[in-house]
């Protein structure tokens, strides 16, 4: 789930407490949360008509409230809500009645797990359900225009569904001799082939009626209905009429020369289909493994190094490798069902008919040896390549063309990352696998960065609109990888599953303190914002750690600002309020990210003292549309300027934005359209 994807969820539960440990869950959980709460049926009808709510999480106990009729109500606002009973002990009969009255799910409130897996659940159910309303839709106006377009065809087009017309077009009862569309409609099909050619034609049908893959294009003598006969050339695709499979069948009469009709589906250098046709065949596969068959594979190729390839080879030369290339795929190719084609420059695409998984990984290691043997001549030059192969096994969980191209993308692309000349075929089966060795893999590169010093300090401009003194950044961190620096998003989660945040803290802060005492040193003032993990409050040596950094660092004009979201503040509201008390006493600052987002947000600063309210990002998504943000922004300015607290909007997306962030009383903004986070230079976080 997205953390931009901001899940709007109503509280119907009368204990502000509970619902905010609720909102805690989730949070942790990774579920960006909009929340309001409700304790009446007026409440609710206001949070409905202001809010919109996805999902509503329901207290079935709350005082003043029934059940039966919150849930009357929900259902009479005719809005498709996913609503969820949060009980504390499951029975029979009370979660049957509850289910019966229109509740989705239902979780216990001490199982936090569940509760997550829950709220996940249905919100993907309601947004596949929403994603199906506006593909019905979007189908409807789809299926409006295709009949525009088949009336208006020039080509005769039937649809035949079980060998009988189901429909037709103008142009077809035009090209067979018909004069009304009730004349035709239900008649067999083969009433309308030339005997000589009707076995040919009935065994097409019949291949398509047992799923096997759709027909080439065939040439035949079609006969009108005054016994007259034409050539044709007729094209098949499957298709659905009022949502039964059929047959979309073209006669196309034979007005051009039957090879330059073929020229339209091939490419023209390599010989194989071009990619039009080899994605028509892709869309095939998906849709007969939707349909049950089985054993079928995407397989993508690429020759390692085009660049240099090229190069050695000469430009003029380039065609002649891939035409090598082309001839060694359809050389290597042994099924009937097997289908070579182009995607891209010097990307092949392949469909692999029905194989064992072990049949498919020797295939394809067969092709990558054979080219890897062969010496390849272009030209005057003569030399050898490699390929790699990057393929997805073909499943009814993952039929769909996006989604296999897309794996299909990542097992190449992942093959070629480890040095290219192999072969990788994603199994969606071994997901557990893989995740596994992904874990390793990512663990491995945290701890060298940590034990060679592999991390790397950013910094990110935060601009005053009061025209504060001194200069502000906020520190972020990055980890040298193998082909760049990484953001945390791909390493922290295997860090903090590790026990590794603490130490990936305590070098941030280190090197940020160090940074600040290289630039005061050189005469500036400058404040720093950094991140602190929820893991680092359980370390007791922390602040200790921290005091002898500041003292060593002798900072007189800068500041260091720890910062911790809003969600990790509540979940740990003890440790969180002993470390900030220490922590300004030492001289630091303290400040709240994603502040707002909670149901009494001001509730929890009279119990964690903070300097700077880091308001959450979730309000500035097209802020200019949206004055019910605006004028929440405006509040937390004005109560956090009551309280001596300063506010920094973060994640400012434009100019419009920033002007009326300044006019809601905002003091900062940071963003990258602001400015994009930079390097810090190594010698500033070098000890002084």
């Amino acid at each position: 789930m997205k953390h931009d994807n901001v899940i709007r969820v109503l509280f119907i539960e009368s204990s502000v407490e509970e619902a905010e440990l609720l909102i805690n869950v989730l949070r942790n959980g990774g579920v960006a949360v909009r929340p309001s709460r409700a304790t009446s049926a007026d409440e609710i009808q206001a949070c409905l008509d202001e809010q919109i709510p996805d999902l509503v999480l329901l207290n079935p106990g709350t005082p003043g409230i029934e059940t039966a009729a919150v849930l009357r109500q929900l259902d009479a606002s005719g809005r498709d809500l996913a609503t969820i009973a949060v009980l504390e002990r499951l029975e029979d009969d009370p979660v049957s009645d509850l289910l019966a009255g229109g509740v989705r799910g239902v979780a216990l409130r001490r199982r936090h797990d569940q509760i997550l897996a829950t709220v996940h659940r249905e919100f993907g159910a309601l947004s596949m359900r929403r994603q199906v309303r506006r593909l019905e839709t979007a189908l409807r106006e789809t299926e409006r225009r295709c009949d525009s377009l088949l009336d208006s065809s020039r080509d005769a087009i039937a649809y035949v569904h079980e060998g009988m017309h189901v429909r037709v077009n103008q142009a077809y009862l035009e090209a067979f001799g018909f004069q009304e569309y009730d004349d035709i409609i239900g008649l067999p099909i083969l009433d309308l082939i030339s005997g000589t050619h009707a076995d040919d034609f009935k065994g097409a049908l019949r291949a398509v009626s047992k799923g096997e893959k759709t027909p080439p294009p065939m040439e035949l003598l079609a006969r009108r209905d005054d016994g007259s006969t034409f050539k044709a050339l007729v094209e098949f695709a499957q298709a659905t009429f009022e949502g039964e499979a059929c047959l979309q069948i073209v006669f196309r009469q034979q007005t051009v020369d039957p090879a330059l009709m073929a020229q339209l589906y091939h490419d023209p250098v390599t010989g194989l289909f071009n990619r039009a046709r080899t994605l028509e065949h892709i869309d095939e596969a998906v849709a007969a493994a939707a349909a049950g068959r089985q054993g079928q594979a995407i397989v993508l190729v690429e020759p390692d190094n085009w660049k240099e390839l090229v190069a050695t080879a000469g430009i003029g030369n380039a065609d002649q490798v891939l035409v090598t290339l082309a001839t060694r795929i359809r050389d290597m190719l042994d099924g009937d069902d097997d289908v070579a084609g182009v995607l891209g420059d010097h990307t092949f695409g392949l469909v692999l008919g029905p194989r064992s998984d072990l049949e498919h990984a020797a295939l394809t290691e067969r092709l990558r040896a054979a080219v890897a043997d062969a010496i390849v001549d272009a030209g005057t030059r003569s030399f050898t390549l490699t390929v790699t192969v990057g393929g997805v096994l073909l499943a009814e969980k993952n039929a769909n063309a996006e989604t296999v191209l897309d794996q299909a993308s990542g097992a190449l692309r992942n093959a070629q990352n480890q040095g290219g000349n192999r072969v990788e075929l994603h199994d969606p089966a071994a997901r557990e696998k893989a995740d596994a060795e992904r874990e390793q893999y990512w663990l491995d590169l945290v701890r060298d960065a940590l034990a060679q010093d592999g991390l790397r300090l950013y910094h990110q401009q935060i601009i005053s609109l009061q025209d504060a003194a001194g200069e502000f950044y906020e520190i972020l961190v990055r980890m040298r990888g193998p082909k760049g620096d990484v953001l945390p998003s791909y390493f922290f989660p295997v860090a903090e599953r590790n026990g590794l945040l603490p130490a990936i803290d305590r070098w941030v802060l280190g090197h940020a303190i160090d940074a600040l005492a290289h630039r005061e040193n050189d005469g500036l003032t400058t404040t720093y914002f950094v991140k602190l993990t929820a893991q680092s409050l359980d370390d007791p040596d922390l602040l200790p750690w921290l005091r002898r950094r500041l003292e060593t660092a002798k900072l007189r004009r800068s500041t260091l600002v720890v910062e911790m979201p809003e969600s990790k503040v509540l979940t740990m509201l003890r440790k969180a309020q002993e470390f900030s008390s220490a922590w300004r006493k030492s001289g630091g600052k303290f400040a709240i990210e994603q502040f707002g987002s909670g149901l009494n947000s001001f509730q929890m600063l009279n119990h964690v003292e903070a300097d700077y309210l880091k308001i959450d990002r979730s309000f500035m998504t097209d802020l200019p549309q949206h004055p019910e943000n605006q004028k929440r922004i405006a509040e937390i300015c004005k109560e956090g300027h009551e309280s001596g607290k300063q506010t920094v909007a973060e994640w400012v997306e434009d100019a419009v934005s920033t002007s009326l962030l300044f006019a809601c009383g905002v003091d900062f903004v940071q963003g990258n359209f602001l400015q994009e986070p930079a390097k810090v230079l190594a010698e500033e976080y070098l000890p002084v």
